[in-house]
Parts: C-alpha cells; sequence; structure tokens
C-alpha cells in the first residue's frame, strides 16, 4: 500500500506546539468527529490502538461509534499482521 504525505511549512508545525504524531492523531480526531473516517481509520491514521483510541475520544468526549463491521475490520487486520 502507497503512503501519500502532506507537507506543512516548519514555521506552520512549530506555531501549533505539536509533534508531527501528535500533528496526525489531531487529524484523526476532526476527520473522525466530522464523520470523513471511520472509527477504524481513524485509529489507523492516529497510530494507536483500539483501546488507546477509544480513550482519547472518551477524553476528548467523542463518542466512538464503534460499530460491529469495524471490529470485524480490525479482528481481520489482526489475524494479517499475526499471520506475517
Amino acid at each position: 500500500m502507497g503512503m501519500a504525505q502532506i507537507e506543512i511549512p516548519q514555521h506552520l508545525v512549530q506555531a501549533t506546539r505539536l509533534t508531527i504524531p501528535e500533528l496526525r492523531r489531531e487529524l484523526a480526531i476532526a476527520l473522525f468527529q466530522q464523520g470523513r473516517l471511520s472509527f477504524g481509520k481513524a485509529r489507523e491514521m492516529a497510530d494507536m490502538d483500539i483501546w488507546a483510541f477509544q480513550q482519547l475520544l472518551g477524553s476528548r468526549g467523542i463518542s466512538p461509534h464503534y460499530d460491529l463491521a469495524e471490529y470485524e475490520a480490525d479482528l481481520q487486520t489482526i489475524r494479517e499482521i499475526g499471520e506475517k
């Protein structure tokens, strides 16, 4: 799978006072809240496990609406990783 990259000028990154991983998490949360990313995809973008991402959303007062289809997709991903 390919990797898309976004270029953000260094002065803007510095202005946020966030690290790159923190910026990824904030973008994932925003896209999840807007309904543009599923829980599973947002969690993947945030580079967090299910429980950590769920806790992060909870700490922000955001309902995770993690459904059965996403759970099954995550289980399949876990199986695939385990087979490597």
